[in-house]
């Protein structure tokens, strides 16, 4: 049995024997009837028992059933995912808060939600790095996006708090190289070596703006159904995530395409 099919199974016993019963009862009787018609026990268990005797015969028709139900359901998340990306550009894409990597003037922007102890945003940290430095061109917006624990708020919070130093991408870029799980004491150990005034940062840390960026970040990936890290925005494309660097560059080119 294909791993995604027991859950959907339920669902598909009621739909799948509700629709065939339902056919033969209009083939049964005359449309002036149909609306009235009733079957007693006998005539129900004689027509469930053709039903599963054609599924058993032809099990592929539940798994047809599924992979279109499937589908249907992927190709309405991504309307929906396009709506609410057209829907929320300005705070996406132009939050004033947001850290900016590579060149802020970009004819073309990335968004990156993210967490400092997501192993999946660290194996592709060293990507994106080189998709920025490569194209010179590139806006590339930095989301923090806290999820993995207490840890992972206390990160963003001091990154983002080191923004009033003008040391966020340096500690940014050492959190993220960081290997392991982060603490407070590892956490400041790390502001401390790219050169941060620690006293200060834990004070800027509990300051409105640092805790409005990061509600904020996270009101936003609940919009767009953003529910793990990494997750890319690639001009109007979701990507949720990791991804290798040949892809982003793809992304970055098809969404320059479009202008």
């Amino acid at each position: 049995m294909r791993p995604h099919l027991r859950p959907a199974l339920p669902f598909l016993r009621s739909a799948l024997l509700a629709l065939p019963v339902a056919a033969l009862a209009l083939s049964a009787v005359t449309p002036a009837r149909a609306q009235s018609a009733s079957f007693d026990s006998s005539q129900k268990s004689a027509i469930e028992k053709i039903v599963r005797d054609y599924l058993m015969e032809h099990p592929e028709v539940i798994l047809q059933a599924v992979d279109a139900m499937q589908e249907r359901q992927k190709t309405a998340e991504a309307e929906r995912a396009r709506q609410a990306l057209t829907e929320n550009r300005q705070d996406l894409t132009r939050n004033p808060a947001d850290p900016v990597a590579g060149n802020p003037q970009g004819d073309v922007t990335v968004v990156e939600f993210f967490d400092y102890q997501c192993g999946y945003c660290k194996a592709v940290q060293a990507d994106t790095q080189k998709l920025i430095k490569d194209d010179p061109k590139l806006r590339f917006v930095l989301k923090e996006f806290p999820i993995l624990g207490p840890a992972s708020v206390v990160a963003s919070k001091a990154a983002l708090a080191a923004r009033a130093q003008g040391k966020y991408m340096e500690l940014h870029t050492a959190l993220m190289a960081q290997r392991g799980q982060l603490d407070e004491a590892v956490i400041m150990r790390l502001a401390k070596s790219v050169g941060l005034d620690t006293d200060r940062l834990k004070k800027d840390m509990e300051s409105p703006d640092v805790l409005k960026v990061i509600a904020s970040n996270q009101a936003l990936a609940e919009k767009l159904n953003i529910h793990g890290t990494p997750g890319f925005v690639f001009g109007d494309e979701l990507v949720p995530g990791a991804i290798k660097l040949d892809d982003m560059k793809r992304l970055v080119e098809a969404a320059r395409a479009k202008g």
